[in-house]
């Protein structure tokens, strides 16, 4: 597994990998500590889902502390066992990315820019965004990104794409930062995001947590 980035901060960390090994090694790396799901038979299913792991436990040894595997909670959202952290994953073979942070709800996704997002786009866009992404498909996997990150935040799964999560108009560059917005009855909750834009890749996780 080759390391594309790890970031450690004073609440935190997170990082990004690729995924060279096979499924043996793999699981060689992560231990006994969680069991895969029989449920997922897919062979790059099943190594995102070695991967992943491996990147929290990567993360977490930097911080000094023990991996001892993830728990979900009613919702699906995850959470590394037997310690007080907030987690987030995301995966787009052969890519994985993990945030981790003590104090706050954090959200990281990542995704491969592809022709299909301009298709899905204005099934899960707002109407601005829709007019500002154009048919850019890294600005449309941003956005797209951004969005999945508010959702992973936010940690429920009664949301809509396109008018409960907002991410303002933004120059695209190769990284930045960009403003979303989470609205639950009325209410609305401003979440800095940080991006990245990698050959191959785009990525959007907590601004707080990118540096």
């Amino acid at each position: 597994m080759a390391l594309e980035k790890i970031v450690i901060t004073d609440t935190g960390g997170w990082a990004l990998w690729k995924i060279e090994e096979d499924e043996e090694t793999l699981q060689r790396m992560v231990g006994t500590v969680d069991e895969l799901p029989p449920s997922i038979h897919n062979p790059k299913k099943r190594m995102e889902w070695f991967g992943g792991r491996v990147v929290v436990k990567t993360i977490m040894e930097r911080l000094g502390l023990s991996f001892k595997g993830i728990v979900k909670d009613e919702f699906g959202k995850p959470f590394p066992k037997a310690h007080d952290f907030q987690l987030s994953l995301s995966h787009s073979y052969p890519y994985v990315g993990a945030l981790i942070d003590r104090e706050i709800s954090v959200g990281i996704d990542l995704e491969q820019p592809q022709e299909k997002l301009l298709r899905v786009a204005p099934r899960v866009f707002h109407k601005d965004e829709l007019t500002d992404a154009g048919h850019d498909i890294v600005k449309c996997c941003i956005y797209w990104c951004a969005k999945e990150a508010l959702i992973k935040i936010y940690g429920k799964k009664d949301l809509t794409l396109a008018e409960n999560l907002i991410i303002s108009p933004f120059t695209r560059q190769n990284e930045g930062h960009i403003l979303g917005k989470i609205i639950v009855k009325d209410i609305e909750t401003i979440i800095p995001l940080y991006y990245i834009v990698y050959p191959n890749f785009v990525v959007v996780l907590n601004k707080r947590n990118a540096s």
